[in-house]
């Protein structure tokens, strides 16, 4: 029995939604199916996608055959990361300890680009909603200076002020002097 990974369609017409699932490959596109692993949303920008890596890991270790389109989502989940990752403790290249940090790295890295590429869709669908509206978009937040800083540049502005007045009158008493010695 040839096991698939695949997308399940569901939605509406012209807006379609689909869940990763495991099946047989026998099984009709949107039949039967053996587990369902998560969701894809294509119609959202940036797509959505909700995938259990761990369960996914596993099915691909067990033989389970992903679709093009699946392993694409896969990889840009990182499960084909922690196959490779795996094969290189299988290997004894790395501990296993060294692969999750990395992993984990990774993962942390991968969701912080996708949580900035919300924001910032977020951002490009509130001026392009202010633009029809006519009204001007709300300015962008200046940057407060760290209250740390700002005192010990005063500080440092007194000292050189208070340095400058004392170091004039010292040039101002030695000048007189210098004109005395030269009538001399």
């Amino acid at each position: 029995m040839a096991v698939k990974m695949r997308l399940q369609r569901k939605g509406r017409r012209k807006r379609p939604f689909y869940h990763i699932v495991v099946a047989d490959g026998r099984a009709p596109r949107d039949g039967r199916f053996i587990e369902r692993l998560g969701s894809y949303n294509p119609m959202t920008k940036p797509a959505t996608i909700e995938i259990d890596r761990e369960k996914a890991f596993d099915w691909l270790q067990k033989g389970a055959q992903p679709t093009d389109t699946v392993r694409a989502i896969l990889r840009f989940k990182g499960v084909y990361y922690k196959r490779h990752l795996m094969r290189g403790v299988a290997k004894g290249a790395l501990t296993e300890e060294q692969a999750e940090a990395k992993y984990q790295e990774w993962i942390d890295a991968k969701e912080s680009k996708i949580a900035a590429r919300f924001e910032q869709t977020a951002a490009e669908r509130a001026d392009l909603l202010a633009k029809l509206s006519g009204t001007p978009p709300p300015p962008p937040p200046a940057p407060e200076p760290e209250e740390e800083e700002a005192p010990a540049e005063t500080a440092e502005a007194a000292a050189a002020a208070e340095e400058t007045p004392a170091a004039e009158e010292t040039a101002s008493e030695e000048q007189p002097a210098e004109e005395e010695k030269k009538e001399d």
